[in-house]
């Protein structure tokens, strides 16, 4: 891993964009003393470098090496002091900061009644934006300041002041319980994964009960009410209850939806609930109310409105691409596909820094998938090939697997006998290290171990073979997830009936889409 990436100070210089480095060269330049200090030159220096090289800023004795660390605490310092001064990253945790800030001011200059003026002005923006978080700060404050400033209304106040304290802290702690429920969940999620079986079910099941608090729904403030939905979700997601999942994550977009300020204020929280809207209608298989999520959530990323930063722009490209490319395989529109592949490989470029490795992998996965079901096997591999060789790549198993049975299928449609033999072998050693195999990867290790046995006229009956023992699996609530990442099923179906892959898997979106309408009428 080079430099570049563990170096913090130079991570930060490179992630700024144009106007935020012309903002802090100006904020330098006020600082008359400081306009051709040694820090504006590090910061030169660094901008200008395409990876970080301590050896070449020492060599431009801008500084010397016992001095160098310091001076980049103190560069690093003056970036964030300009960042906060930037109108665009202006939101409203900052603004009700800043008034704290100036309340503290006026506080420590014995200033009270002002003091309690300017604390009043930011709690009504708290309890506005449901910042419950800094409105119990502020009342804490203002209770040590009225214990100081003694008025004659002092009795009604200590009544308002603890009321208020009271019920801050009581939606506080649910918030907190709820948030840790998520967190928990997601720490499973990583460790463990998706449960594989009853046993599992029950004891995450149990796991999540004993934390979940009881609450009423009706009493919950806009956040409080968002991380019940958000914990509920995750709940669903690793249970593998996809109506339950997409029950929660419509509940959480709709929130957004009845109150549309909000998605200035948490845009991050209702892209993330909108991904998890479409995952669930993925996974449920509803492509028309999937396409009319994403046109919506499209819609309103590429809206003048909508507030943007480099995290959100991030997630509204990965966001945005992933779930196109979702909607391309549930309709079969594989062509389509080809439109925004140039535009994807731009977003990785530009986005990199911003999106873990992971989600950038999924990305090339998704690009691969695409190219194999329009018989480009060529391109299929150029893209499984950027996954198979990241070492250093901490993707999740499953998807780990399913990356090289494409490359393995890959491989022999392109008709590359000469690779095969070795790439059966090492799909196989791979899939038999992986931990807690699904009966749909067993299955296909069976397969993959006796591919070298199978002779050419053999190969239908085989296919048919595999096609009816992973069959009973679609519809399995512990094995259908593995049908999402690879249809394998269509794919065997397409050689059993020779048949192009794309029209298999267009016939069943036309199928699909047609159940879908018959059950919208019905309801």
């Amino acid at each position: 891993m080079t430099n570049d990436v563990k170096d913090n100070l130079f991570v930060l210089v490179k992630s700024l964009t144009k106007s935020e480095k012309r903002q802090f060269k100006l904020y330098v330049g006020r600082m008359h003393s400081n306009e051709d200090s040694k820090f504006l030159n590090l910061f030169n220096q660094l901008e200008k470098m395409d990876r970080y090289e301590e050896k070449t800023i020492l060599d431009k004795g801008i500084v010397s090496k016992q001095q160098l660390s310091n001076l980049k605490a103190h560069l690093y310092k003056q970036i964030l002091i300009s960042l906060r001064l930037n109108p665009v990253h202006k939101n409203i945790k900052l603004k009700i900061r800043s008034q704290i800030d100036f309340a503290t001011i006026l506080y420590q200059k014995g200033l009270y009644k002002q003091s309690l003026k300017v604390l009043e002005k930011a709690k009504n923006i708290a309890y506005k934006y449901d910042e419950k978080t800094s409105a119990y700060e502020i009342v804490e404050f203002e209770k040590l300041i009225e214990s100081q400033y003694i008025t004659r209304s002092m009795s009604n106040r200590t009544e308002e002041l603890t009321t208020q304290a009271d019920y801050l802290r009581k939606q506080n702690d649910i918030s907190s319980r709820l948030s840790n429920i998520s967190l928990q969940l997601y720490e499973k999620l990583i460790k463990v994964g998706y449960v594989k079986s009853d046993e599992d079910y029950r004891t995450l099941t149990k796991f999540f009960y004993a934390r979940m608090p009881k609450i009423n729904i009706d009493d919950l403030g806009f956040r409080e009410e968002l991380l019940y939905y958000k914990a509920w979700v995750w709940y669903s997601l690793i249970t593998q209850d996809f109506l339950s999942s997409y029950k929660y994550a419509s509940k959480w977009v709709d929130m957004f939806e009845k109150t549309p300020d909000m998605i200035n204020i948490h845009p991050v929280f209702y892209l993330k609930g909108t991904n998890y809207l479409l995952e669930a209608l993925a996974l449920i298989k509803h492509p028309s109310k999937f396409k009319i999520t994403l046109n919506k959530l499209i819609r309103n990323i590429e809206s003048d409105d909508f507030r943007r930063n480099q995290n959100v722009s991030s997630l509204s490209f990965l966001y945005k691409y992933n779930n196109l490319f979702n909607l391309y395989a549930l309709e079969g529109n594989f062509e389509d596909s080809l439109n925004i592949i140039p535009n994807v490989l731009d977003g990785i470029e530009e986005n990199k820094d911003l999106i873990d490795p992971t989600h950038i992998m999924l990305l090339y996965y998704k690009i691969a998938c695409m190219y194999f079901a329009l018989d480009d096997y060529e391109k299929c591999i150029v893209y499984l090939d950027k996954i198979i060789k990241d070492k250093n790549l901490k993707m999740r198993e499953d998807l780990q697997c399913f990356t090289r049975v494409l490359n393995l299928m890959a491989h022999y449609e392109a008709g590359y006998d000469y690779h095969l033999e070795k790439i059966i072998k090492n799909t196989y050693k791979y899939l038999l290290k992986m931990n807690d195999l699904h009966e749909v990867q067993k299955a296909l290790i069976r397969y993959v171990r006796n591919l070298e046995n199978i002779y050419p006229h053999d190969i239908k009956d085989s296919l048919k073979k595999l096609y009816k023992e992973l069959k009973k699996f679609e519809n399995d609530p512990y094995e259908k997830r593995s049908f999402l990442y690879l249809d394998i099923l269509s794919y065997l179906e397409s050689k059993i009936e020779r048949k192009p892959l794309r029209d298999i898997i267009k016939e069943k979106a036309i199928s699909l889409n047609r159940k879908e309408k018959q059950s919208i009428n019905h309801s």
